[in-house]
């Protein structure tokens, strides 16, 4: 922790307590939610019911079959944009359901 004299900006006092209180797992589920909604557009977040990350699977569910099907064309590519939008490599395998 800082000494009294020593100063520390907030997003690293935050990102200390978020390491040292083992919260990155958390951080990671928002995150990638945060993370499809902003890459895919309002296009298919409307058609977007669920997004979750389950270890270093995401699972989203959608309420279009056909989207679904466009979008499993493309899985590869999804997971190499949303790994570059959040910094490091979180997803492994996309399931869409």
């Amino acid at each position: 922790m800082a000494r009294k004299n020593d100063h520390i900006s907030l997003s690293d006092a935050l990102k200390d307590f978020i390491k040292e209180n083992k919260l990155e797992k958390g951080m990671d589920k928002i995150d990638v939610r945060d993370a499809w909604m902003q890459l895919m557009g309002n296009g298919v977040a409307n058609y977007t019911s669920d997004v979750q990350l389950r270890n270093t699977t995401l699972f989203v569910s959608l309420t279009s079959s056909v989207l679904r099907e466009e979008l499993s064309y493309g899985k590869q590519k999804i997971i190499t944009m949303l790994n570059e939008q959040l910094g490091k490599e979180v997803i492994k395998e996309v399931i869409l359901r």
